[in-house]
Formats: C-alpha cells, sequence, structure tokens
C-alpha cells in the first residue's frame, strides 16, 4: 500500500513531554467498530470496558539506560559522543546509534561516566568496532555480561524518544516515568508505552473484575520510532527484535478463546509477539525473533482487543492499528484525538481498539 495513505497532520503541541500523574488519570479514546461511536474516556475505566473472563497481556520487558553520553579519543584528539545502545550482539558488544556518527571510526575509544577524565573508578570504556550498512555502529566494551549490565546501569540515562528527547533534557523522574511497574526482563531500548498507564490500583481493578493477567516478553528496539521512508510499505524492511511466549501463557490464552473471552493486548509489542506465535493459526509457545509487519489486509489469529498509544504519522504503528480497526476508521479516530486534544506519543493519552469484522 502507499505510504501516504498512512499520513495525517499533528499539531506539535499535541506530543506529550511528560506523562500525567497518577498514571492510570492518562485519557483512552474508545473506538468500537464501525458505525459505534467514539467514547471519551480515562484508562482507569478500563475494567468497565472489558468483560469477565477476558485476558489482559501485558510485555513485561525493562527498559535498560541505554543512552551513553561520553568522549573519543583518538590519539591527542578528543570529542563528544553520544550512543544509543539498540542490540545487543555478545557479553560484551552492541549495536548501537551514535550521534554524531561522523566522529566514529573503527578502532577509537570512547570513554563513557569520565567527566573528561582518563580514569576513574566504575567508569565505562570501550572500542568503536565495524560499520553497519544503515549507519549504525557495534561497540566493543571492556567489560562483559553483568559487570557492564551494571556499569551501563550507572552511567546511562534512560533512552527517550526522539520527539521527547529533542525538546527536553532526561530528568531524573525519567527513570520511573518511563518504565513499567510490572517490567521484570532487562533488554527494551524503548518502553512498550501502552503500560506506561498501570498503576498497582488499576490492575487490583481489573482482578476484580475477573480478568485475567498474562505476561509475555519483547524487548522492543529502537526501530519503533523509524518511520517508513519507502513510498509503498513493500519496500520497507521491519526491524527485528526478541520475544518470548510461555508455553503456560499460550495454553492459557488459547482457553481463554475457547470459553469466548477476548484476548487484550495491551500495547503494540504485545500484540506483534502474539501474532508471530500464532502464525499456525492458534497461540503457541515462542521465542526468538520477530519482524512481523502487519498493515491492512492482514488476517489477525490471537488479538481481539488493542490498547495502545497514538502513534506517529507514516509509522509501521499507525499501519497496523489500521490494520486492527480498518483504515478510514483510524483516520477519523485520530482526527477526533486531535480535535479533542488527546496527547500524543510515549508519554501521551490511550485508546481502546476493537478489532474490525
Amino acid at each position: 500500500m502507499r505510504t501516504d495513505l498512512f499520513d495525517f497532520e499533528l499539531p506539535e503541541e499535541r506530543i506529550a513531554l511528560h506523562p500525567v500523574s497518577p498514571r492510570d488519570a492518562a485519557r483512552m479514546l474508545v473506538v468500537p467498530p464501525a458505525p459505534g461511536p467514539f467514547e471519551d474516556r480515562r484508562v482507569r475505566e478500563l475494567p468497565a470496558l472489558v468483560r469477565e473472563g477476558d485476558a489482559l497481556v501485558f510485555n513485561d520487558t525493562r527498559v535498560i539506560p541505554a543512552a551513553l553520553e561520553g568522549t573519543r579519543r583518538r590519539g591527542d584528539l578528543t570529542a563528544r559522543v553520544a550512543l544509543t545502545l539498540i542490540e545487543r550482539l555478545a557479553p560484551d558488544r552492541w549495536r548501537a546509534l551514535a550521534r554524531p556518527a561522523k566522529r566514529l571510526q573503527e578502532g577509537d575509544r570512547l570513554h563513557f561516566g569520565h567527566d573528561g577524565e582518563m580514569c576513574m573508578l566504575g567508569a565505562l570504556d570501550a572500542t568503536v568496532g565495524p560499520r553497519g550498512d544503515a549507519g549504525e555502529v557495534e561497540v566493543v566494551f571492556d567489560l562483559s555480561g553483568p559487570d557492564l549490565d551494571a556499569a551501563i546501569a550507572a552511567v546511562g540515562e534512560m533512552p527517550l524518544p526522539p520527539y521527547i528527547a529533542g525538546k527536553r533534557p532526561v530528568e531524573a523522574a525519567d527513570r520511573t516515568d518511563y518504565q513499567t511497574v510490572y517490567a521484570a526482563h532487562d533488554g527494551a531500548v524503548a518502553a512498550p508505552t501502552a503500560g506506561l498507564h498501570f498503576t498497582p490500583e488499576l490492575l487490583g481493578a481489573l482482578d476484580a473484575r475477573g480478568i485475567t493477567r498474562h505476561f509475555v516478553t519483547l524487548h522492543v528496539g529502537a526501530g519503533t520510532f523509524l518511520p517508513v521512508k519507502a513510498d509503498d510499505t513493500s519496500g520497507h524492511k521491519m526491524h527485528v527484535e526478541w520475544g518470548e511466549v510461555s508455553a503456560a501463557t499460550a495454553r492459557a490464552l488459547r482457553e481463554t478463546k475457547a470459553r469466548g473471552g477476548r484476548v487484550v493486548a495491551v500495547g503494540t509489542t504485545s500484540l506483534r509477539l502474539l501474532e508471530t506465535a500464532a502464525a499456525g493459526g492458534e497461540i503457541e509457545p515462542f521465542a526468538g525473533a520477530t519482524d512481523i509487519f502487519i498493515t491492512p489486509g492482514y488476517r489477525f489469529r490471537a488479538v481481539d482487543v488493542l490498547m495502545t498509544n497514538f502513534h506517529l504519522p507514516r509509522s509501521t504503528l499507525f499501519m497496523l492499528v489500521s490494520a486492527f480497526a480498518g483504515l478510514e476508521r483510524m483516520q477519523a479516530a485520530y482526527a477526533h484525538a486531535v480535535a479533542a486534544k488527546y496527547r500524543f506519543y510515549s508519554y501521551g493519552d490511550a485508546s481502546l481498539l476493537f478489532r474490525a469484522p
């Protein structure tokens, strides 16, 4: 399909730079199948919008502080550089995006956490490896495994999306704001943002309503922020992410569907992983890489309802929600959201989408 079909106008002031507090006070646009009317609700009302016997599926990945700022040294020459880690390649090696990328050459030494000094206890050092086709670089750290993880946690910052990081500095509150309350497994470099709206109180209310909770893990990559540059969706190469659906979760979700309950995916990352696991027709255990690219015409096998934030124009995620609820329906929903001053993107408001027939 033509990429321009997924474009829309979004005023700059609609991009949220901070989350609301408490988390479940965010607004939520309910989008039933056409011709049902849109409903302007709040996230805390979710228990009344799903049914007893439904199953909510959350992505329990944990965002690591993958944004590093430091110094490049090449002989007597130094320069400031910033890295965003995007994919772990080995216990001591990451693929990263660099700013400015032109300052790095293979063999350069990088120093993070030194504050300009060559030696400081707890600092992190690395060597620049080969450059990739898309301009990313491999970075080989002097530390490895858990020692490297601890050093990154000490000197790194939360990797806020570019549409936030370009407008304000990272703040101390982002360490908790940009993390779900149920995050369990380190590995993401971007948050599963629909999950940011949940509080312990909201989770308790869902339990009381008889709605079961299940967890999958998809380590969200930086590719989630990339716009589709190809003129046609067939020309876009989807980024690869690692995920896992346990045997117990797969079985529980199949049983939910067999009883007539619905699978409600919290976030597009949960949906993409569940649809990957259901490639054979039913949800099965899965562990591995997925690059599933969902556009209109896709036949959904696993997910019946999707809770998600508002996405960028021309993004793979807006294409996904258009496949789920219908392109014209989502164009109308987003026009409503803009006019009603909903807050967009990672720290913004939510939508609750019911799959089109």
